[in-house]
């Protein structure tokens, strides 16, 4: 099979940007289960899917709301969001992020996790800690 562009080329600096706010919206409103993929050699759609798991309507509410207003500070549109905080899952469409938020049965039952699991996985600890040095020019 042929090598494809994507394979050799880095996530852009934008990426990892949203993934920081991202990363740090679901670590401030204590969401779970973190998990970010890349697949960009898989789809079409985007580049990086974050999905989460919050335990109530309540926390779902407030990691959509945090994700799209820091998002918003930071410069990134919203393209658009699916579900309702009720059916369990929550998708925020970002361009090159995707961003899913799921009450834990909603996601043991869509298993994105399985669907993904060719996707190359980023770790927390690999996202650079770029929105704290903007915040303390």
């Amino acid at each position: 099979m042929a090598e494809r562009v994507k394979d050799r080329e880095p996530l852009s600096k934008v990426v990892w940007e949203k993934l920081a706010v991202l990363r740090d919206i679901v670590a401030d409103k204590k969401a779970r289960d973190l998990k970010i993929y890349d697949v960009r050699n898989l789809t079409l759609l985007t580049d990086v899917f974050v999905l989460c798991s919050v335990t109530s309507e309540p926390q779902m509410r407030a990691v959509t709301s945090a994700a799209r207003e820091e998002m918003k500070e930071a410069g990134y549109s919203l393209l658009r969001l699916e579900g309702t905080h009720r059916s369990g899952w929550v998708v925020a469409d970002f361009g090159d992020v995707i961003f899913h938020i799921f009450r834990e049965a909603a996601r043991e039952f869509y298993d994105l996790d399985r669907l993904w699991a060719d996707a190359p996985e980023i770790g927390e600890n690999q996202i650079p800690e770029l929105r704290k040095a903007s915040t303390d020019r």
